[in-house]
């Protein structure tokens, strides 16, 4: 028989059904899990149900004081328990159900006839996607101000280490020389695309207001009964209530209800995955970087292990990667319900909810860790020198070869060189030692230009004015409020 826990009884049941972030270490105690967590989705169903009363009193179509009665009673935040509106929206198949019941109950408290317009003419799809968008923008809030710390942080970085020398590496082997200022502004140049994107996606994020089947029918007929309107002026002052919702939420005015047309949630989904990939590519160099065999880069302050006191794990940069490697699938189911039959979905809509949410909180705990990654990365540029120079040269090759083209033919500079560097490897001698004893390049070079030819350091490029360049980039978009 299974054992019952007792963490599954009595008066802890609720505490047992929390998700407390247990599994979740990224973000884990960061101010967007609390920003997208259930009580801050309650918080946003009762700001848009709120906000729709509001924007009516302002047209004329609710009474004085109605918005204010439901701003009050949906202040008191006790009386809506997430769990409680949890296990009852199953049965509706959503939330905003009893929540909608619950808060006309609350101002039938303060004001009966207030109470007649909570949720009036809405359908909890227009609710429910309201508040995720307000969550959202709230969520993105944050992730720009962490993207902000690490664009400056590694904006620092790649000034400091404009010229300093190191490995570059394809397809895991040394390749030529490079610098770590360009690594660094390569990583900075990602993260302000990726600012720029989660920028341009919050601003676009829109209010849902359609109604049961995205005409706004009942709004139009609210306004003609109470305004004594006719059809043509009831059907514009419907189209005007979605601006006035827009207006009351801080969100943009879609053009249309997008109840089965997910472009704004898609677009998010996108501004996501390629944040989380962006910061995934920081995470990736350092992990690699940071091998104790490597020892390039070092986080400031590393993770303990449960068996080996010794290590220092990279733990900022893994949890990084963790998310990178989760986001992209999430942001997957967002994609696929984008294939929304009717004019309300039966299930592409109700699967966006939970990957919506875990992937606003899996980019924003990676931003968080990568501000702080990249404000305490400590760089070992005598490391790099040492890994540089373990090649004897070797990293330096196609220097060689395009300097002796010159003056051998590209064929015969092609054939020394390689033949220089098989001996170089066979004896364990530098290339440039390898190199002098080749009576074909006695005549076109001397041992002292080998020497200086087979300098790492002496051939990184352009790198330095790259970095330059890429400094000179700003984000293209601030982080408003």
């Amino acid at each position: 028989m299974r054992r019952r826990s007792s963490l599954t009884s009595g008066d802890a049941r609720g505490d047992a059904a929390a998700d407390v972030g247990l599994l979740a270490p990224v973000s884990a105690g960061t101010a967007v899990e609390e920003a997208t967590g259930d009580a801050a989705y309650v918080r946003a169903l009762l700001d848009a149900e709120t906000a729709l009363v509001r924007a009516q009193e302002a047209l004329g179509h609710a009474p004085p004081g109605a918005a204010d009665a439901v701003a009050s009673a949906a202040a008191d935040t006790a009386r809506f328990d997430p769990r409680s509106l949890a296990l009852r929206g199953r049965s509706g198949g959503n939330p905003v159900i009893p929540l909608a019941a619950d808060l006309t109950a609350a101002v039938a408290e303060r004001s009966p006839r207030a109470a007649a317009h909570v949720h009036r003419g809405a359908t909890s799809q227009d609710i429910l996607d309201t508040a995720a968008m307000l969550v959202a923008s709230e969520a993105l809030h944050l992730i720009l101000a962490d993207l902000d710390r690490v664009a400056a942080a590694l904006a620092l970085t790649a000034a400091e280490h404009r010229d300093t020398p190191m490995a570059g590496r394809t397809l895991t082997q040394h390749a030529v020389p490079t610098t770590f200022g360009l690594k660094a502004a390569g990583w900075r140049s990602l993260v302000l695309d990726a600012h720029d994107r989660i920028v341009a996606v919050r601003a676009a994020l829109p209010v849902q207001l359609g109604g049961a089947a995205g005409t706004l029918a009942a709004f139009a007929v609210f306004a003609e009964s109470e305004d004594d309107a006719d059809a043509g002026k009831a059907r514009d002052a419907a189209l005007g209530l979605v601006e006035a919702y827009a207006s009351a939420t801080g969100l943009a005015a879609p053009a249309l209800p997008w109840h089965t047309l997910r472009t704004p949630v898609a677009d998010l989904a996108g501004a996501l995955a390629f944040t989380a990939g962006a910061l995934g590519k920081l995470a990736a160099d350092v992990l690699v970087l940071s091998r104790t065999e490597i020892g390039e880069v070092a986080e400031s302050t590393g993770g303990g292990s449960s068996a080996m006191p010794h290590k220092a794990n990279p733990a900022r940069a893994v949890l990084i990667a963790a998310a990178a490697r989760q986001v992209p699938a999430l942001t997957g189911i967002l994609y696929a319900a984008l294939a929304a039959e009717d004019e309300r979905p039966p299930g592409a809509w109700h699967a966006e909810w939970q990957p919506l949410r875990e992937a606003l909180r899996a980019v924003g705990g990676a931003a968080d860790a990568a501000a702080a990654l990249a404000e305490g990365l400590r760089v070992h540029p005598g490391r790099m020198r040492a890994n540089l120079d373990a090649s004897g040269g070797l990293i330096v090759s196609e220097r060689l070869v395009a300097v002796l083209s010159a003056r051998t033919g590209r064929e015969r500079a092609r054939t020394a060189v390689t033949e220089g560097a098989a001996r170089a490897a066979r004896e364990g001698t530098p290339l440039h030692q390898a190199l002098a004893q080749d009576p074909a390049l006695a005549d076109v070079t001397a041992p002292d230009e080998l020497r200086t030819l087979t300098d790492p350091s002496a051939y990184t490029g352009s790198a330095g004015p790259l970095v330059d360049r890429a400094l000179r980039r700003h984000s293209g978009g601030t982080v408003p409020r």
